[in-house]
């Protein structure tokens, strides 16, 4: 893992692959436990989630559905707009499914209030929520995460699944803006 330079802004290792290989495993096998016998549906958010669900439900012991959300609320900025607005809606029935929410990174927690709004009026028998990574000093709304990846600083970070403006997705590790640039 090298420093990454994006104009002039300079991105460091963070996370590793293998960090992130081992908890994504740890967070399916409790996964797989809670849910042994049912059939849970993951919900992706996109873009950012689908690195990490991939990773997830190769590793989930047991029978599942996937479908994905779309939500906008960063567009190509570093700070979150303030604002969600749904582009894609689910094409399952969530009625009396076990639905398990995963993100790529909690930061404000206005999508997951959003989501939570959303799907509520669906009655699903229930929902948790599983994020790779929690901001917790930045959380703004009073949000239930069922399961934690990493909490992490309130600072910008791209790779695996997470973007800047759309692009560096693809990165295997997780990298943060350095605070030298």
């Amino acid at each position: 893992m090298n420093e990454i330079m994006i104009g002039n802004e300079k991105f460091v290792p963070f996370i590793s692959e293998e960090a992130i290989e081992r908890r994504v495993k740890d967070l399916a096998k409790e996964l797989s436990e809670e849910y042994k016998d049912r059939v849970p549906v993951f919900i992706g958010i996109l873009n950012g989630s689908f690195i990490f669900l991939s990773d997830l439900i190769k590793n989930f012991q047991g029978d599942c559905e996937v479908d994905f959300f779309k939500l906008s609320s960063y567009g190509d900025e570093k700070i979150s707009s303030g604002s969600v607005r749904l582009l894609k809606e689910l094409n399952c029935e969530v009625n009396d499914r076990d639905l398990i929410i995963v993100e790529d990174i909690v930061d404000s927690g206005l999508s997951i209030k959003y989501m939570e709004e959303l799907i509520e009026g669906h009655h699903p028998r229930s929902m948790k929520v599983v994020t790779l990574l929690l901001k917790p000093n930045s959380l703004k709304y009073d949000v239930k995460i069922d399961y934690i990846g990493f909490e992490i600083p309130s600072k910008f970070v791209i790779g695996y699944g997470l973007d800047y403006a759309q692009k560096f997705r693809n990165l295997s590790s997780i990298y943060v803006l350095s605070e030298q640039g």
